[in-house]
């Protein structure tokens, strides 16, 4: 007999795990399945109510005893590059940017494995092989595209060395920056701060008023360099609002401080995929 998925998408949550941001945490996720013709409309509607996407899933942080992860994005017609973001664009001027299809190569993962090596030796992707690097940059449902920034060659007829990659997702109202990684060796050039700051551009001359982050989350070393970029706002009580003095949004960790999972989900307002 033949079934037919749902229309509307159906929640699950991930079992307790060791926080990768925070100490003494466990974190949980909600996510839901992106697939089908309305993924476009589901990956814009949920990606405006803090989730995220991996491959073929969208999640979002949902701790049973935490609230510290909040959903960035910055606004792109208010944005100033402070002093050192544009020593970062200065110490960058020599790569150049090209925008392709989501399709993965072996000049991509060699930069990524040593990207894991040096930065994140003991993360959860460490282990990852060249089959599922292809699958994380080329299982998507949505508009992706691999945004790759290469060092200007020395000649015509010299290879330009792959510096940096991003993969990125193209919303109705903006970028989504859904993982990025880059040549260790060039640690003094802030390739991740100019990366967010070469997207906030391509926003600009696309006429799109976001660029979406990921999670911000205080008290994390390796998060807190987002609330450096001025214009930025937080998802935090089913709103976007203005980061304003970033220790104002210490994490509240007591039991009470995080909504029943049946609440968070009818909270979620899911977009009208009839008529395509």
């Amino acid at each position: 007999m033949r079934h037919s998925l749902p229309l509307a998408p159906q929640f699950y949550v991930t079992a307790p795990q060791p926080c990768p941001y925070l100490d003494g945490r466990a974190e949980r996720k909600l996510f839901t399945a992106l697939q089908g013709e309305g993924a476009d409309k589901l990956n814009n509607a949920l990606s405006r109510q803090g989730f995220r996407r991996s491959q073929n899933v969208l999640y979002r942080p949902s701790c049973a005893d935490c609230s510290a992860c909040l959903s960035a994005r910055i606004r792109v017609a208010d944005f100033t590059p402070s002093r050192s973001q544009k020593r970062v664009l200065s110490r960058n001027s020599d790569l150049m940017r090209t925008a392709t299809s989501p399709w993965a190569t072996e000049e991509q993962f060699a930069l990524f494995r040593r990207y894991l090596d040096h930065r994140h030796a003991d993360g959860g992707m460490a282990d990852m092989d060249i089959f599922e690097f292809a699958a994380m940059i080329e299982e998507t449902p949505v508009k992706t595209r691999v945004v790759e920034y290469r060092e200007t060659a020395a000649s015509p007829n010299s290879v330009r060395a792959l510096t940096a990659v991003c993969l990125t997702d193209v919303l109705d109202d903006g970028l989504s920056m859904v993982y990025s990684f880059y040549d260790p060796d060039r640690i003094k050039g802030s390739l991740g701060t100019y990366l967010i700051l070469d997207h906030i551009e391509i926003a600009r001359r696309a006429g799109l008023p976001y660029v979406y982050l990921g999670y911000w989350v205080p008290g994390s070393r390796k998060m807190g360099y987002k609330a450096n970029f001025s214009a930025l706002e937080i998802f935090k009580g089913g709103e976007w609002i203005d980061i304003g003095n970033p220790d104002d949004h210490k994490a509240e960790t007591h039991p009470l401080s995080v909504a029943p999972i049946a609440e968070q989900v009818a909270r979620i307002q899911l977009p009208d995929t009839r008529g395509g």
